[in-house]
């Protein structure tokens, strides 16, 4: 997925996420099965935490990037897995795009006025620790210099669009938790296992790339 020209693709990427969003659609295909209908539904249990993640585009080797954070491992929901960078809400934060861009500067160095803001992909929420999360999609006209969060970030995965494309780096893993047992569609990325709702968010984001045709390939 090459490119020559970093504003046509903010552009194009821009118009697109404008238009409606390929949304649930999109997501299942990197659910795990069987499928939590609580994902998709507004009906929860108890009321969810507001959240915010930033999908941060750039441009590197004439490809289109963008980083995941491993998290360092702890008795935790989210303990040593990948993702992208971003939590709950604050109340500084005036929206949850706020929130993803304080996010990202906290977690992975990226200052919040270097990031154009394009817009928004499908809410989603997240069972395991209760949050709404809305995925917000930047761009750098930049490759940056990534400065992690020691307590936060165990290490920051570069990865070009283009890998989430590769099939070989595509497949299915049984998971257990506790009674529960799960078939997780995920990313290979390095070493590690994308999956559940970051694999779901860049579903959603191949899908918007998608239906941009050729447009970003050739830009």
């Amino acid at each position: 997925m090459r490119f020559s020209n970093i504003e046509i693709v903010a552009n194009q990427l821009k118009d697109r996420l404008g238009l409606p969003l390929p949304g649930r659609e999109a997501q299942v295909r990197m659910a795990p099965t069987p499928v939590d209908e609580n994902r998709f539904s507004e009906m929860v249990n108890r009321p969810a935490r507001p959240g915010g993640v930033m999908v941060l585009l750039y441009p590197k080797n004439g490809e289109l990037y963008l980083p995941l954070m491993k998290r360092p491992g702890y008795n935790g929901t989210h303990g040593g897995q990948v993702s992208f960078p971003g939590g709950k809400a604050e109340e500084q934060d005036l929206s949850l795009i706020e929130t993803a861009l304080r996010e990202t500067e906290e977690e992975i160095g990226v200052k919040a006025t270097d990031i154009l803001v394009l817009g928004q992909l499908s809410e989603l929420f997240i069972i395991a620790s209760n949050f709404k999360v809305l995925p917000t999609v930047g761009i750098l006209d930049h490759a940056p210099q990534f400065i992690p969060d020691p307590y936060e970030v165990e290490s920051i995965l570069e990865v070009p669009i283009s890998q989430f494309y590769n099939l070989e780096k595509k497949g299915v893993e049984e998971m257990r938790f506790g009674k529960y047992v799960i078939h997780s569609p995920y990313f290979k990325v390095e070493e590690h296992l994308v999956w559940g709702a970051t694999a779901m968010m860049l579903s959603e984001l191949l899908a918007v790339i998608d239906d941009m045709g050729n447009d970003l390939r050739n830009t």
